[in-house]
């Protein structure tokens, strides 16, 4: 049935997870993820500027943005913007506005 659940699960609600903050008025919440996967929900107060560019050295990042406004090198990105960074690349995310994202950091190759 399409209503059951089978192996190991894990759920949780967002907000009743410890953030952390990594830069000012940046909190990131790391959410449960899965080898060579590490997916986390990122909140920007408004004028918050990530601490330096974000370099992807060995792996890649994605995030979508789920409200507010995120600033990504000269454009702006708004709710149901999706942004993908490969191993390699960097940027320096900020916010006028204050956002918050969905993301992950992977581990994985490029799928072809």
């Amino acid at each position: 049935m399409a209503d059951e659940i089978t192996g190991p699960t894990r759920s949780t609600h967002i907000d009743e997870l410890a953030a952390t903050e990594i830069g000012p008025g940046i909190h990131v919440r790391e959410l449960p993820g899965t080898t060579g996967i590490r997916p986390w929900v990122i909140d920007l107060a408004p004028g918050a500027e990530w601490p330096a560019v974000d370099v992807h050295a060995t792996c890649g990042e994605a995030y979508y943005v789920i409200e507010g406004v995120i600033r990504d090198g000269d454009r702006d990105y708004g709710p149901g913007s999706y942004l993908f960074f490969e191993p390699g690349t960097g940027h320096r995310p900020a916010s006028e506005t204050g956002a918050r994202a969905f993301g992950f950091n992977y581990d994985l190759p490029k799928a072809p």
